[in-house]
């Protein structure tokens, strides 16, 4: 039985999201699994009709690549695309130990099935990984998208102020927020002239 993601009010502008849902089999007749980065396959499987219970095995890659189109048909590509962004940079929050409570919620809200979201998580790496499913230079760079549902340690920012000496506060370290600025590179900073 296929999951529903559920789309809710985020801090990402609208303008910012690719556009262009596909709607029906026909319109994603050029679309491949390879035209999808990882988390993009994950997000397309959890819609998809994929049973939670689902192992891979020799022979079964033309039914896993059914299941990431259907699941891409059902929510189009602007929403998968989207989920995907969001579900990895709570990744990197999560790993990293940052995630707020609203950012929590967001996520169990977006992917409410954990078990189902593992299955299709661990399926789309076995399906990139074991079965060799390349992916477009395009997929790959747009694999390394975040977004960030709620409000963040960083403000929005991309940097985190750590003290690292609990006897002097004032000791600040600033260090990259994993979920708005990955990479940690130096956000341009605009300044208003007066």
């Amino acid at each position: 039985m296929p999951a529903t993601i559920v789309e809710h009010t985020s801090s990402v502008d609208p303008a910012s999201r690719p556009s262009g849902p596909l709607t029906s089999l026909a319109s994603v007749a050029h679309l491949s699994p390879s035209d999808l980065s990882n988390m993009e396959r994950a997000v397309a499987l959890y819609a998809s009709d994929m049973p939670v219970g689902f192992m891979m095995r020799r022979g079964t890659e033309a039914t896993v690549a059914a299941w990431i189109i259907q699941g891409v048909v059902r929510l189009g590509l602007a929403e998968v695309q989207h989920s995907a962004a969001c579900a990895y940079g709570y990744r990197l929050l999560w790993l990293a130990d940052l995630t707020t409570p609203e950012q929590d919620r967001a996520h169990r809200r977006r992917f409410s099935n954990a078990r189902r979201w593992d299955r299709a998580e661990r399926l789309a790496s076995c399906f990139t990984a074991w079965a060799g499913y390349p992916m477009t230079r395009e997929a790959l760079d747009r694999g390394g998208r975040t977004e960030v549902e709620g409000a963040c340690r960083c403000g929005g920012t991309g940097w985190l102020g750590e003290s690292y000496d609990p006897d002097d506060p004032t000791m600040l370290v600033e260090r990259n927020c994993p979920g708005h600025n990955p990479e940690g590179l130096r956000l341009p900073r605009w300044e208003v002239g007066a």
